[in-house]
């Protein structure tokens, strides 16, 4: 199972860009409204989630958490204690944990970047003396994978497919999609 988590103010192309190269490649996806399972956008745009936050189950089942920038949906994910339990749980027992643009800071000020390769949108780093950040499109380091911002969210969605399934399936999906 993966979570991807939406919370009000998220930015819809990272989290439903995402959400379809996953199911392309045939993982089994939720999506997780935060505090409702009706969620807007920063772009006002209202999406119905799978599930509420209140019915994610952190289980063995569990591969990832997925946690899309956007302003201020970050901020909304950060508040959240659901997504913070999710985040430990992951953590706790070597799940991955995906985020991109603006949300990496969550993991920062975690501490879960540290010593670690990482992307962001800028001005969103964190713990700067801590991480490298790459300024690449997506970046994994070990069961952390980061992402930039939204014209970036197909490498993201592709980078956890080749980590979660296979290189081979990411390049297919690539491919299918017309992506350079």
């Amino acid at each position: 199972m993966i979570y991807v988590f939406l919370a009000d103010g998220f930015e819809e192309t990272e989290a439903l860009a995402t959400v379809d190269v996953l199911r392309r490649a045939k993982l089994e996806v939720k999506t997780v409204g935060v505090g409702a399972k009706q969620v807007t956008s920063s772009h006002q745009i209202t999406v119905l989630a799978d599930i509420e936050d209140k019915d994610i189950v952190l289980d063995e089942s569990l591969q990832a958490v997925v946690l899309p920038g956007g302003m201020p949906g970050t901020k909304n994910l950060e508040a959240s204690e659901t997504v913070q339990t999710a985040i430990k749980f992951a953590k706790e027992n070597d799940k991955y944990i995906c985020a991109i643009c603006a949300a990496p800071s969550i993991l920062g000020h975690l501490g879960l970047l540290d010593g670690k390769n990482a992307t962001c949108f800028p001005g969103f780093e964190t713990n700067e003396d801590k991480v490298t950040y790459t300024g690449e499109g997506a970046v994994c380091d070990g069961k952390i994978i980061t992402g930039k911002g939204a014209g970036c969210a197909i490498d993201f969605g592709l980078m956890i497919v080749s980590k979660l399934v296979s290189k081979e399936v990411s390049d297919e999906i690539r491919s299918s999609m017309q992506c350079q």
